[in-house]
C-alpha cells in the first residue's frame, strides 16, 4: 500500500474522532495527516518531510485557533453547557464516600461525582463544581 493511502487513512479515522469529541485539537491532527498525504503524492520517497509538514500544519492550526475560541467562550453571552450543572439537584446512584466516588444522576445524565461527606444511595444532592468529567456535590439541605 502505498504511504498517501496510510496517510488518508489516517485522516479520515482522526476527523471520524473529532466528531464525537469536539475537541478541535483531533481536527488539526487529521488536516495534518491530509497535508502529510497530499505531499506524499508530490514527494514520495520523503517520510521525513512528510511527518515535518504535516505537524507543523498540526501545530500551526492548533496555535492559530487558540485566539478565535479564547475570544469565542469569552464573548457576552456565551456559556458552556456542562456550566449549567453547577446548582442543580440530582440523586445519588452510587454511594459515595469521603475517598470514594460515587454515581449521581443530574437530569437525564449520570455523572462520577464525589462528596466530602458519604452519601447513600437514593439521596438528593446539589452540584456545588465541576471538573472535566467529575461532579462535586453535597447533600440537599432539607435532606
Amino acid at each position: 500500500m502505498q504511504l498517501w493511502v496510510i496517510w488518508l487513512i489516517v485522516a479520515g479515522v482522526l476527523l471520524v474522532a473529532e466528531m464525537l469529541t469536539l475537541t478541535f485539537y483531533l481536527l488539526w491532527l487529521g488536516v495534518g495527516a491530509l497535508v502529510a498525504a497530499i505531499v506524499a503524492l508530490i514527494v514520495p520517497d520523503a517520510f521525513a518531510v512528510q511527518v515535518i509538514v504535516g505537524c507543523a500544519v498540526a501545530v500551526a492550526l492548533t496555535l492559530l485557533s487558540k485566539p478565535l475560541t479564547r475570544r469565542f467562550r469569552g464573548s457576552r453571552g456565551f456559556r458552556d453547557a456542562i456550566d449549567e450543572l453547577v446548582g442543580k439537584h440530582g440523586v445519588v446512584v452510587e454511594a459515595i464516600g469521603p475517598d470514594r466516588m460515587g454515581i449521581v444522576k443530574v437530569g437525564s445524565e449520570t455523572w462520577s461525582a464525589k462528596s466530602p461527606e458519604p452519601l447513600a444511595s437514593g439521596a438528593t444532592v446539589i452540584v456545588v463544581s465541576r471538573s472535566s468529567t467529575v461532579l462535586e456535590v453535597y447533600q440537599s439541605e432539607g435532606e
